[in-house]
C-alpha cells in the first residue's frame, strides 16, 4: 500500500490558488472569509504542513463538536489554532462550516515583539479536539477584532497598516487565552473527573511498579491515556491547581519514594533505580527541591 503524501504548503499566494481564490492583497497575510469567498476546503490536500499560524473561527458547525472525550453542544463559534509546521489533518469533514481563517507567515511579525512571543502561546499546540468554545459576548469580541482585520487588509493599506493589524493580532491572542482559562474554569464536571482520572492512572501506575521497567512516567503517557494534548492536560491543570502535569507526576514520585526510604531498607541509590531514575543524583535533586532535605536527612529524621 502505498504511503499517503503529505503536502507542504508554503505560500500564502498557494494556498489563494487551491482555493480558486484571487490572490491575497498581502503575500505574508490573508484572511479567509468563508461566508463571502465560498471557500471549498475540499481543494485542499487531505494531509497537509504548513508554514503559517492559522487562528480559524468557526461561525456555523456541521454537527457537534468534540471536545475532549465527550460531545457538547457548541455548534457554533469555535476557535481552532495551529502553528508552522504542524501536521494539519483531514478537512474534507469541514466542508459545510462556515467562518474566518486569520492564515499569518511568521515574516510578517519579523521585527515585532509578538514575532518571539506567538511562541508562548500554548494553545497553538493544542488538539483540533480541544478548540475554544465561545459565548456569545466572547464571539462578539472575536468578530469585531477579525472584521478590523478585514478592513486593515481590504482597504487600509498605509504605514499604520501593519502595526494596527499586529496590535489586532495579540489583542485577539490576549482575549483567546483569557476565554481558554474561563473554559477550564467552566468545565467542572469535565475537569474534577479529570483530577480523578489523573490520580487513578498515576496510583495503578505506581501499584504496578511499572516504573520499574518503562521508567518515570511522563506528561506524554498521561496525556495519550486521557485523550488530551500535553499542552492543553498542562494548561488546565495549572489553571484548576495550580500545577503542571510535570508537577503532579514529581508529587506522586516524592510521595512514593517517601513510601520506601521509611518502610524499606533500600539504599537511596536502590531507590532511585526503583523508581525509575537512571541517575541517582537526579532522584536526589528531585528530592532535595520538594521536600527541602536530602532522601539520607528524610530517612535520618524519619528514623
Amino acid at each position: 500500500m502505498a504511503m499517503q503524501r503529505i503536502e507542504k504548503l508554503d505560500s500564502i499566494t498557494e494556498i489563494h490558488r487551491m482555493l480558486g481564490l484571487a490572490g491575497p492583497v498581502h503575500p505574508l497575510i490573508s484572511l479567509l472569509d468563508s461566508n463571502k469567498d465560498l471557500v471549498n476546503l475540499d481543494r485542499l490536500p487531505t494531509s497537509y504542513i504548513s508554514s503559517f499560524y492559522k487562528i480559524s473561527f468557526v461561525t456555523e458547525l456541521a454537527g457537534k463538536f468534540k471536545y475532549g472525550q465527550g460531545y457538547y453542544d457548541f455548534d457554533e463559534g469555535s476557535l481552532l489554532f495551529t502553528a508552522p509546521n504542524q501536521l494539519i489533518g483531514n478537512t474534507q469533514g469541514y466542508k459545510d462550516n462556515k467562518g474566518h481563517s486569520l492564515i499569518i507567515h511568521p515574516d510578517f511579525l519579523m521585527g515585532h515583539a509578538l514575532g518571539k512571543r506567538i511562541k508562548n502561546y500554548g494553545f497553538f499546540s493544542y488538539a483540533i479536539n480541544e478548540s475554544l468554545h465561545l459565548s456569545d459576548q466572547e464571539k462578539a469580541t472575536m468578530l469585531a477584532i477579525y472584521k478590523i482585520i478585514g478592513q486593515e487588509l481590504n482597504s487600509r493599506i498605509d504605514e499604520f497598516s501593519h502595526d494596527v493589524v499586529i496590535a489586532q493580532i495579540e489583542l485577539l491572542l490576549s482575549y483567546a487565552k483569557r476565554f481558554y482559562k474561563r473554559q477550564f474554569l467552566t468545565r467542572q464536571v469535565v475537569n474534577n473527573n479529570l483530577l480523578l482520572q489523573i490520580e487513578d492512572l498515576l496510583n495503578t501506575y505506581f501499584e504496578a511498579e511499572k516504573f520499574i521497567s518503562h521508567g518515570i512516567p511522563t506528561v506524554h503517557f498521561l496525556a495519550e491515556q486521557l485523550n488530551f494534548s500535553p499542552n492543553y492536560l498542562s494548561d488546565m491543570l495549572r489553571t484548576l491547581t495550580g500545577l503542571s502535569a510535570q508537577q503532579h507526576i514529581h508529587l506522586k514520585l516524592i510521595e512514593k519514594a517517601k513510601e520506601l526510604l521509611s518502610t524499606t531498607g533500600l539504599t537511596v541509590t536502590e531507590v532511585a533505580y526503583h523508581l525509575g531514575f537512571e541517575h541517582p543524583q537526579s532522584f536526589s535533586r528531585l528530592f532535595k527541591t520538594k521536600t527541602n532535605v536530602t532522601p539520607v536527612e528524610f530517612r535520618q529524621a524519619f528514623n
